[in-house]
């Protein structure tokens, strides 16, 4: 299964010179935590997003979209009308953003 974020983090943490110890202790977890979430084992907590994004010094949203790209893909990856629904979950969404605009 896909690890976007995860896969994201570690690019970013390397790319920053970082750490897990240092990043790990920033977000008050061990280094095993994040090395599993790194790998996909585990899953961040979407509290923890934004304290990877000012950390790892990206723009805002820009993990939040891939961790709940992940999210999404874990709920649907087995269902055979996985495309639809998320067809008409998308056409609901821009429904609620223009009604909002």
């Amino acid at each position: 299964m896909a690890n976007q974020f995860g896969t994201k983090i570690k690019q970013l943490r390397e790319a920053n010179h970082l750490f897990q110890r240092e990043i790990a202790s920033a977000l008050n977890t061990d280094t095993p935590m994040l090395s599993k979430i790194e790998r996909g084992e585990r899953k961040a907590k979407k509290e923890q997003v934004p304290l990877f994004e000012k950390i790892l010094k990206v723009k805002k949203h820009e993990l939040l979209t891939l961790w709940l790209a992940d999210q999404v893909l874990e709920l649907v990856s087995n269902e055979p009308v996985a495309l639809k629904a998320i067809d008409l979950a998308q056409r609901e969404i821009k429904g609620l953003t223009l009604n909002r605009s």
